[in-house]
C-alpha cells in the first residue's frame, strides 16, 4: 500500500499566510531555525494562496504551502485531488505531497517558470507540452475510487446548480444583469451543448482539465515541462484537454481571444500530440483534421464551463480578482464562436 503523506490539525489564516506557514515548517521540517527562514508568496494564482518557504541558501528545498480559497469546497474535491497528485507523482509527472492540513496542503518545489502568452506558443516549449499532455493521457490509474466516465457533464451540471441567479449587493446585481445572459438562456445551452458534444463519442482519457499557462513550469536548462495543481484532473473527454489548454493561449488577467491558437499551429500541435499518443512517427492527415475539430467544438465547452465558474467565485472568492468580469468574457466567447464552431464538419 502507498504511503500518504501526514494530515496535520492546522488551519491557516488566509490573511495570515506567513504565521500559518512557519506552523506548517515546524511541523514538516523540525531542523530548520525558524530565524534562518526565508518567504515568497506568489500572487498569480486565482483560486488558492501560495507562500514559499526555505531554509538560508537552500532556494530549491523550498516547501510550498498552499491555502485553499474561501468556499473552493464547492468548486473541488480536495480529496480526489491530493489522490490525483500522488498517483501522477508516482508516475514521475509532478511534485510530491509533503503534508496536508485541514485548509490547504504543502508540498514539493519544482524549478522552472510559468508559461506566458509567448513562450506557450514558441515550437520547442509546445513540443514539450503537447508530448507530456499525450502521456499523461495514456495513463490508466490503477485505482477503484476513481470513476472512467467523462466528468465535465456532473461538474458542469452542479456549477450551474450553486452558481448566483441573483446577488444582494444592488451594484453587484446591477452588473450582473447587464454582463451575463439570463439563466434560462444559459440552461438551454447547456442542454445544447451536451447533446452536441456526446454525440462526437471522443475518447475519454485522464486528463488534467486546467491546463492554463500558470499550471505549467518550464525548465529551459533540463528542456522539460512539468504540469502542476491538479484540481480539477479527472477522466474526460480527450479533445476538451486539449481545448481547453488552447483557451489558455489567450492568458487569464485580460484573455486576449486574438491569441487562440491559429489552425496550422493546432494542427502542427496536435500532430505532435497524436503521434506521441499513438506511439507511431506519422499521422494521417484525416486524424490530425478529424481531433482538430473536435477540438474546436469542445472549446465551447471550456468557455462555458469557465464562465459559470467565474460567477460562483464572484460570490464566495476572498481574492482580488474581477470573477464577475472574467465570466462575462467567456461566456461573450462562447457565444461569439459558438455558430461557427458547432457548423463545422467533423471530416474535413
Amino acid at each position: 500500500m502507498d504511503q500518504i503523506e501526514p494530515h496535520l490539525d492546522v488551519t491557516i489564516d488566509e490573511n495570515e499566510i506567513v504565521d500559518g506557514a512557519i506552523e506548517i515548517i515546524k511541523k514538516i521540517r523540525p531542523t530548520w531555525h525558524l530565524d534562518n527562514l526565508q518567504f515568497k508568496i506568489f500572487n498569480d494564482g486565482i483560486t488558492n494562496k501560495l507562500i514559499g518557504v526555505w531554509y538560508s541558501e537552500y532556494y530549491n528545498e523550498m516547501v510550498l504551502v498552499r491555502v485553499y480559497g474561501h468556499k473552493t469546497e464547492l468548486l473541488i474535491n480536495r480529496k480526489d485531488e491530493t489522490r490525483n497528485i500522488r498517483i501522477l507523482n508516482k508516475a514521475g509527472f509532478t511534485h510530491s505531497i509533503y503534508a496536508t492540513f485541514n485548509n490547504g496542503l504543502a508540498y514539493q518545489f519544482i524549478e522552472g517558470v510559468t508559461l506566458t502568452t509567448e513562450t506557450v506558443r514558441k515550437p520547442d516549449v509546445y513540443t514539450l507540452i503537447a508530448k507530456r499532455m499525450a502521456q499523461m493521457h495514456k495513463l490508466k490509474p490503477d485505482s477503484d475510487e476513481i470513476s472512467k466516465e467523462a466528468c465535465i457533464w456532473s461538474k458542469l451540471r452542479k456549477f450551474m446548480d450553486i452558481m448566483p441567479k441573483r446577488f444582494s449587493d444592488e451594484a453587484k446585481q446591477t452588473r450582473f444583469e447587464k454582463l451575463i445572459k439570463p439563466n434560462a438562456v444559459l440552461e438551454e445551452n447547456y442542454l445544447l451543448l451536451k447533446e452536441t458534444l456526446t454525440s462526437l463519442n471522443s475518447k475519454v482519457v485522464f486528463a488534467h482539465n486546467d491546463l492554463l499557462l500558470g499550471n505549467v513550469l518550464y525548465n529551459q536548462k533540463e528542456n522539460i515541462v512539468t504540469f502542476i495543481d491538479f484540481e480539477y484532473t479527472a477522466y474526460n473527454y480527450q479533445p476538451y484537454d486539449i481545448a481547453n489548454h488552447f483557451a489558455e493561449f489567450a492568458g487569464i488577467d485580460k484573455p486576449d481571444y486574438s491569441l487562440y491558437p491559429e489552425d496550422n499551429l493546432q494542427k502542427a500541435w496536435l500532430n505532435i500530440y497524436l503521434q506521441e499518443y499513438n506511439n507511431v512517427s506519422y499521422v494521417p492527415e484525416n486524424e490530425i483534421n478529424l481531433l482538430y475539430v473536435q477540438v474546436n467544438k469542445f472549446v465551447l465547452l471550456s468557455h462555458f464551463f469557465w464562465g459559470c465558474w467565474g460567477l460562483i467565485q464572484s460570490e464566495h472568492s476572498t481574492i482580488d480578482f474581477d470573477f464577475l468580469e472574467y465570466a462575462a468574457i467567456r461566456f461573450n466567447e462562447y457565444f461569439k464562436q459558438k455558430e461557427d464552431f458547432l457548423s463545422m464538419r467533423l471530416y474535413i
